[in-house]
């Protein structure tokens, strides 16, 4: 475990105070300022008092990976001036409950799931989910099947493209990983112009999506520590 995410004993200030030093080290380091990367905490398994407490930290961007739980914590911090990302694998079936409380969905990554997000209501902000593994049952469109779903996502009604998510597999370098995404995010750019965002980086790999352009961090136990078992 790094330093940025051992420090179990440490408060939730002092760790999310440690994480934003890093962050601002790594983006100064590749010629980047820090304000254009957004850190979302994610705070799965935590109850929603560490959400409030974040909140009185200065942290206003929350993820969450369930949708029960992500609901009912937006239900119950509702008096905060929180923007709620989902970042979990997502049902079609839960679509339209999860787009009633969340400002940016993570992991659209089919054309059912955007028929099933489609909407005259309030515009939410989407990434497409890449899979880069050869395992098409991990979450994520084949890279061979983006530009198909870019176009679907950009004529779906009530979503804003904002750019690609992805998570670097277990046994690849990070960099390398991330550097994929970026080049896929450059394809896509004479359809989308504006889908130039990257959300890639949690707590251990931060800085090599910093690296390559990430724009998005979500970052849960270098921030919240340990999670709780879930109920």
């Amino acid at each position: 475990m790094s330093e940025v995410g051992g420090a179990q004993h440490s408060t939730l200030a002092e760790r999310l105070a440690s994480v934003q030093a890093g962050i601002a080290d790594a983006a100064r380091s590749h010629g980047r300022a820090p304000s254009e990367i957004t850190t979302i905490v994610v705070t799965k398994f935590h109850p929603a008092s560490l959400v409030r407490e974040l909140a009185e930290l200065g942290v206003r961007d929350v993820g969450e990976n369930r949708h029960q739980e992500a609901q009912a914590k937006a239900a119950e911090l509702a008096d905060l001036p929180l923007r709620w990302h989902f970042v979990g694998q997502l049902q079609s079936k839960k679509a339209k409950q999860v787009r009633a409380y969340a400002d940016v969905i993570h992991s659209i990554d089919r054309p059912a799931l955007l028929g099933a997000l489609a909407s005259p209501e309030r515009v939410v902000d989407c990434f497409l989910q890449v899979n880069l593994t050869d395992n098409p049952e991990r979450g994520g469109v084949a890279p061979a099947a983006l530009a198909e779903l870019v176009d679907q996502a950009l004529d779906t009604p009530g979503l804003r493209l904002l750019g690609l998510m992805a998570v670097a597999p277990l046994g690849e370098e990070p960099q390398r990983a991330f550097a994929r995404v970026r080049e896929l995010s450059e394809s896509i750019r004479g359809a989308a112009p504006q889908a130039t965002a990257l959300s890639m980086g949690m707590s251990q790999d931060f800085a090599a999506a910093i690296a390559e352009g990430a724009t998005h961090l979500r970052i849960g136990t270098a921030i919240t520590g340990i999670r709780p078992q879930p109920e």
